[in-house]
Formats: C-alpha cells, sequence, structure tokens
C-alpha cells in the first residue's frame, strides 16, 4: 500500500491555492509525507481528528489531541467520483479550491453546529488525494478547517473548533508584519512591523443583539483608549505618531458567534497610502520580581 496514503493540502484562505508540493508558508510545501503509520492514521483520521505538523514538507503529519496545538481539524469526508470518474484527468488547483469550497462548507457548518464567519479565522481546506492515488481511482476529499494569517502562513489552533469563537482575533501583544502596504503574519514586535495589537475586547459585554457599526465605533472609541492605557502603562503612544483602531463585526460573523475584536495601533504612511513600519512594542515592561527582604541578621556571642 506504499504510496496510497500520500495526499495534497489544499489550502484555501486568501483565494490562494496550494498542492502538497507547492509552498504553504510554515506549513506542507515541497515533498511529501511518508508512509509511517502516523501519516497513514493523519490521511484516514475521522471527523473531529486534529492534524499537526512541524516539518516544512510536513512529512511528519500526524494525529493529536485536539486541545494541543494543530493546524487542521477533520470536519468530514467527500467524494468526487461523480463528477470525476476513474481516467477523469486531475483538477487543476483552482478547480480543486472550487470543489472543497462546494463540498465541504456546508459540511464544515453541520459539524461546527453553526454558521462558519465568512470573515473569520477559520476556513475551510481539503486533503485531496496525490496524484498517484488519483490514478489508481481514488476520489476522497478529507474536509478540514485551518486558520491561515494575513500572509497565508498557516497558524496554530488549540482546542475543537466547536467551542471556540471564530472571531479573527489575536492575542494582546502581537505584532503583524508590515508586507508592502498591506499586513503580513505574526511577527516579532522588535522586526519593523504593520499593527501591534493592544487589547481583546468582547462586544457581548455591552451589547446584547447585533450593534449596528455605527454603535460598535462609538463604544470601542472609550474602550480601546482604555485598554491602550492599561497596556502602555499610561505612557503617551501617539508621541510616536502612532493611532489606536479597532475592528468591527459585520451581521454573519455575530450570527455566528462572532463577538470579539481587536484594539490595535499603528502608523500611516505620510501620504496615507499605507501603513509605515513600526519598530519596536509600546507594551509596559513587567516589573521585575521584587527580591524577598533579607532575614535579620542574629547577634552573634563573642
Amino acid at each position: 500500500m506504499g504510496g496510497v496514503f500520500v495526499g495534497a493540502i489544499l489550502a484555501l484562505a486568501l483565494s490562494v491555492t496550494f498542492s502538497w508540493g507547492g509552498d504553504v508558508k510554515g506549513g506542507a510545501g515541497g515533498g511529501k509525507p511518508g508512509d509511517s503509520e502516523s501519516a497513514r492514521a493523519a490521511f484516514h483520521s475521522p471527523p473531529g481528528s486534529c492534524l499537526l505538523w512541524e516539518q516544512q514538507d510536513a512529512g511528519d503529519i500526524h494525529l493529536v489531541p485536539c486541545p494541543q496545538p494543530h493546524q487542521f481539524e477533520v470536519t468530514g469526508v467527500v467524494d468526487i467520483g461523480d463528477r470525476y470518474p476513474k481516467g477523469a484527468p486531475s483538477p487543476d488547483l483552482t478547480q480543486w479550491r472550487g470543489l472543497a469550497q462546494e463540498r465541504c462548507t456546508d459540511g464544515a457548518e453541520k459539524y461546527l453546529g453553526k454558521p462558519l464567519d465568512p470573515y473569520g479565522r477559520l476556513t475551510v481546506s481539503a486533503l485531496r488525494p496525490g496524484e498517484d492515488e488519483w490514478n489508481d481511482g481514488a476520489r476522497e476529499l478529507r474536509c478540514v478547517l485551518q486558520w491561515a494569517g494575513p500572509g497565508g502562513q498557516l497558524q496554530k489552533l488549540s482546542g475543537s473548533a466547536k467551542d471556540e469563537q471564530q472571531a479573527n482575533v489575536w492575542d494582546a501583544g502581537t505584532c503583524l508584519a508590515l508586507a508592502g502596504k498591506t499586513v503580513g503574519d505574526p511577527i516579532d514586535c522588535a522586526q519593523p512591523h504593520s499593527y501591534e495589537m493592544v487589547g481583546v475586547l468582547d462586544l457581548k459585554t455591552k451589547f446584547k443583539d447585533y450593534p449596528s457599526q455605527a454603535d460598535q465605533k462609538a463604544w470601542l472609541d472609550t474602550e480601546c483608549s482604555k485598554a491602550v492605557m492599561d497596556y502602555t502603562g499610561g505612557d503617551d503612544y501617539s508621541a510616536q505618531k502612532l493611532i489606536l483602531s479597532w475592528d468591527v463585526r459585520e451581521q454573519e460573523s455575530w450570527t455566528a458567534g462572532s463577538t470579539k475584536v481587536n484594539c490595535k495601533v499603528a502608523a500611516k504612511l505620510p501620504d496615507n497610502t499605507g501603513l509605515a513600519p513600526v519598530t519596536g512594542t509600546i507594551r509596559k515592561a513587567a516589573a521585575p520580581p521584587s527580591k524577598p527582604a533579607a532575614p535579620p541578621s542574629s547577634a552573634g556571642g563573642g
């Protein structure tokens, strides 16, 4: 059965499709997984399974418990033999992407038990047969959910997607790279970056029902100002020519349960055509732990 379990990753985030032999930043790119027991298990895993790899070519792909960090969560298995019988040529990458969106999206929503947030962190992807398996008649797609950063790098998830908000938020202290004039993937804040996340707020702490974006902005104007002051320890971040901004949520996101938003700071280019690079964090450094008081010296007898 050698080679039968070699699959292909189809990443759908950002309207870019990657094959197993393609270039998926931080994920599967070049090469293919071996025929180890762990790879076989990964490529035949049932819905509810979570998959992790660390090697650039994903050759070490294996099952992990979903509470542990992982890149993929399997939501279902679909057969596309009705459209592509044995002997049919393999779809090109654009067709693969369309197939996965068409055949996996409804199943992902049934798996989640709620709508898939079209603006959220989770996107539909698929493990597809490799070329040899396709020629042998394999026609199954293993549908998965993933989280890809703004630059396409797959991020690690922890916990089942069923139990997590889909809101596309980052932990406070996260900085996102600057890719030209656009936003990239997470990067060390000591490096030139676009946004620095200074807080995470939940709109549901204020609003019971979906608030208009005007109402969201009015509330976040005040609350994000508080968040950045806490983050900086009261330092004047505007002295660095930084501006405070925040996310707002669409109705579709709210319906899917995405109610959290980021407060963030960035700098604009002088001509207002995009974001300017910022280097270093504005976060208040944690105070070093205080040393315990020295015990009183005992009086010595002479």
